[in-house]
């Protein structure tokens, strides 16, 4: 049998394992910290060379006296009436801008919802050429898009031709430059906007819980609205807001499928930078919708429980 082997001792003046790996630890955290501020750099850099500084620039426009004279015809002169005249002066097509905004909200919703729920439990093999469907209307332009809607709505169109067989449009009826070309240009263009949270949302709902509220409620529309419908509203609070915000910024579908009496507030700025040269108008208004939309979205997500949410 072999002798047995002296244990090795450590010399008196070596610290033990538990001190090297405490040593070692807040190195190690500090590199992983360093990490995450060396990723988070690209983007950063990014959003204030493309957010912050336009932002800032803009922000300062609006406040330029437009009866100085400095080398650009304007002068720094904080003038906050700006806002007060452009309000005043431009306060129609701000909430027509807001109001299209939401009818297209509402509308891509209701239409968002059955087309996501259907893809998440009824498509089966085709769910991933229903989405694919979904995104195609990406691959062409927007303009493209608006455009091919003047086509549809025309006066000589089977749209208009159908409504009046039916009674529903008068003989001198038409769509085009009405409220309702608008909205369903916007409508259609923010359309996978919805969908794609909405679907995203849903198909992560177990199918087991909507074959137990059948069984725990009477009529299927009362389980819908006790299971589905809130275990989906993280995607309909995030697709609400991915359209309309959008939507109510948006000034081609007005321009294209509108008349001047459907003129929203992106078609005003649009002209006082461009045609008036009225950039200090013109930036405050910018600014005003701006603060306006993130202020409604902040009441919607507080009123919609986010936080509880998610």
């Amino acid at each position: 049998m072999a002798p047995p082997t002296a244990p090795t001792l450590a010399p008196p003046d070596a610290p033990p394992p538990q001190a090297e790996l405490a040593d070692a630890e807040p190195d190690t955290g500090r590199k992983r910290g360093l990490t995450g501020y060396l990723l988070l750099l690209p983007a950063a850099v990014w959003l204030a060379l493309f957010f912050v500084v336009p932002f800032y620039s803009l922000a300062a426009t609006s406040l330029y006296d437009p009866s100085g004279s400095d080398f650009r015809g304007y002068e720094m002169t904080y003038a906050f009436g700006n806002y007060v005249d452009a309000v005043q002066e431009y306060w129609t097509p701000l909430l027509r801008a807001l109001a299209y905004g939401a009818a297209a909200t509402l509308i891509c919703l209701v239409l968002g919802y059955v087309l996501a729920y259907a893809i998440a439990f009824k498509a089966g093999r085709w769910k991933n050429l229903m989405l694919v469907l979904v995104i195609a209307p990406f691959f062409t332009s927007f303009l493209l898009r608006t455009l091919s809607w003047k086509l549809i709505l025309a006066d000589d169109g089977y749209v208009v031709d159908t409504l009046q067989f039916l009674h529903l449009l008068g003989e001198d009826g038409r769509l085009l430059a009405t409220p309702v070309a608008v909205v369903a240009g916007l409508a259609y263009n923010f359309l996978p906007f919805m969908v794609l949270p909405l679907y995203a949302s849903i198909d992560k709902i177990d199918p087991r819980l909507i074959e137990a509220s059948s069984d725990l409620y009477a009529h299927p529309a009362v389980g819908f609205l006790k299971v589905t419908w809130p275990l989906s509203l993280p995607g309909v609070v995030s697709g609400t807001l991915l359209t309309f915000i959008p939507a109510a910024g948006d000034y081609i579908n007005a321009q294209l499928l509108g008349s001047p009496n459907q003129r929203v507030i992106g078609s005003v700025i649009q002209s006082q930078f461009t045609d008036a040269g009225d950039y200090p108008s013109a930036a405050a208004l910018s600014m005003v919708l701006m603060v306006l939309i993130v202020a409604l979205v902040l009441v919607y997500v507080r009123r919609a429980g986010t936080e509880e949410l998610l």
